[in-house]
């Protein structure tokens, strides 16, 4: 006995959403670490309405210029995976409902300083909280993040002190550490 084929439209369909996308920067940092300018993200809980929402949403919460898409569809991806419980599903589907609503049906379609007003207006609901919470943590601590931002990582015992985290060269005859200088660093004066 065969096994039906399954298409991918088809399974696409039947596991929830997708965000997809185009990277806009074709030579920028993030373009580098990427297999192809395109990607996908399946949703196994969201609808991709939803998910097209919270990428926008997480857009407005925290805008960065020239930031993919790709980056932020992180957070949406960390939320649909805990979306799994059903008071966080009811949380971001009732918080989307209301947004949408409020924008007189469709929150994607306005621009971007209307939609910011309507998200202002959400600020301190549990969606709003939900969403901000997550996306501290999966938007930023992302290898693609890091790309963007030029943040190389800890490195080893002297990381970031070896790094330009313990330069005060921006500040006026910068003061002698505390603890005095470190074997590589030269006393300024």
């Amino acid at each position: 006995m065969s096994s039906p084929t399954l298409s991918r439209r088809v399974f696409l369909k039947a596991s929830g959403g997708v965000l997809a996308g185009t990277l806009a920067f074709a030579s920028g940092p993030i373009a580098l670490l990427a297999p192809s300018r395109s990607w996908a993200m399946p949703l196994e809980t969201l609808s991709t309405h939803q998910g097209d929402v919270l990428l926008g949403v997480v857009k407005q919460i925290f805008p960065h210029s020239g930031l993919e898409d790709a980056v932020y569809a992180y957070v949406v991806k960390s939320l649909d995976r805990k979306a799994s419980d059903n008071n966080l599903l009811n949380t971001l589907s009732n918080g989307i409902t209301e947004l949408e609503k409020s924008a007189g049906g469709d929150w994607l379609a306005l621009d971007g300083a209307s939609r910011l007003d309507h998200l202002t207006a959400m600020a301190g609901t549990p969606f709003f909280e939900t969403i901000r919470g997550d996306a501290v943590v999966s938007l930023y601590d992302n290898p693609l993040a890091f790309a963007h931002f030029g943040y190389e990582g800890a490195e080893g015992d002297g990381g970031y002190l070896s790094k330009g985290f313990n330069d005060l060269t921006w500040l006026p005859d910068p003061p002698q550490p505390q603890g005095g200088y470190l074997p590589f660093e030269e006393p300024t004066a």
